[in-house]
């Protein structure tokens, strides 16, 4: 059940989401594939620098059918992040198999914490650093526009992924992520699927429905869903106004 943690730690340094409209219509794209990711860097570094608390729900559940038994649990946690690099988790409720919910759940919460900090977001960031990026296309619908780029991890790191993002195309943030790890997480998976799904609450992209899907080769199958609620943003500010508050400071000091 391992496995899981790596997953869980694939959205790590990707701004959030809105989902994609049911039939997008391709078009002509405004803006190159550099100029899309250097807004797009641009955008998460402002909104880093401007959302610094917020607080929320997540509903674990985790299935898993397949040799030596079916298994399935589900967790709540209330969840609050502290800028930089703070994470603390509340369990509210919990049920169905304690093997899932202290192996799989707790452990990844645990890790969570570990990923959070400096050194292992910043070798996690959607960024030319640790990614090679191609535009496969530009859509629009009644959601607004949307860039599709195609990932490429630059290492084998479990913690990264390869596949498919929507940018939105006026906020620059993730809309929505379809991958695989660059790495297989685990020995006991032979493929693994990343579907991730973001929304837009007060003016910042915020993760709403995360779900990994991983054949195991003795030939299970296991879905983790993870779903947000509730934000309460407490402490966020525009992330522009962020920005421009930042650079004064810079400025008056030189």
């Amino acid at each position: 059940m391992n496995f899981f943690i790596a997953l869980l730690f694939l959205t790590a340094a990707v701004a959030p989401s809105v989902q994609a409209s049911e039939d997008p219509q391709p078009q002509p794209a405004p803006l190159s594939v550099d100029q899309v990711v250097d807004n797009l860097v641009r955008k998460n570094e402002e909104r880093a620098q401007a959302l610094r608390c917020f607080q929320a729900t997540r509903m674990y559940h985790l299935v898993y059918r397949g040799f030596p038994s079916d298994r399935e649990a589900e967790m709540t946690v209330d969840a609050v992040y502290k800028s930089p690099s703070t994470k603390d988790f509340k369990v509210l409720s919990q049920s169905g198999s304690k093997v899932i919910v202290e192996r799989v759940f707790k452990k990844l919460l645990e890790s969570e914490k570990e990923a959070a900090q400096p050194e292992m977001r910043s070798r996690t960031l959607l960024n030319r650093s640790n990614y090679e990026f191609a535009l496969l296309g530009y859509e629009t619908s009644d959601h607004g526009s949307q860039y599709v780029l195609q990932v490429t991890p630059k290492s084998k790191s479990k913690y990264l992924y390869h596949g498919k993002v929507w940018v939105d195309g006026t906020d620059f943030a993730v809309t929505r992520i379809e991958a695989e790890p660059a790495q297989n997480p685990s020995f006991w998976t032979k493929k693994s699927e990343i579907h991730h799904e973001y929304k837009k609450i007060q003016g910042f992209w915020l993760p709403a429905r995360n779900e990994s899907v991983s054949y195991i080769r003795l030939g299970g199958r296991a879905t983790l869903t993870i779903e947000y609620k509730d934000y309460k943003l407490t402490e966020a500010r525009d992330p522009a106004a962020a920005v421009s508050t930042a650079s004064a400071g810079t400025a008056n000091s030189q």
